[in-house]
């Protein structure tokens, strides 16, 4: 083979790779907002769920990585509520 269909072929390769990462990182994206979307939002976009710490009724904006405003990475309580966020499973109002 010579260099320039040896060169090609890599490139053709890396290309391929990139379009296949990105198309991974968009559907990683789609599904943690599928994710949050669960959550029942009033109209100013915050999410309607019930606080495990302190067992009240909050309305909180919910970042990417579906941790509540409140969110105490030093609770175990607010550790529990960011796992059942991403489990679907958190108690809201």
């Amino acid at each position: 083979m010579d260099e320039d269909r040896i060169e090609r072929i890599v490139r053709q390769k890396l290309e391929s790779a990139g379009r296949q990462l990105g198309e991974a990182k968009q559907a990683y994206r789609r599904a943690k907002r599928a994710a949050r979307a669960d959550l029942p939002v009033r109209e100013d976009g915050k999410a309607r769920i019930v606080c495990r710490r302190y067992a009240e009724k909050r309305a909180v904006p919910v970042d990417d990585e579906g941790r509540p405003a409140c969110f105490d990475a030093a609770s175990q309580d607010c550790q529990g509520c960011v796992e059942d966020i991403r489990a679907g499973d958190i108690e809201t109002w």
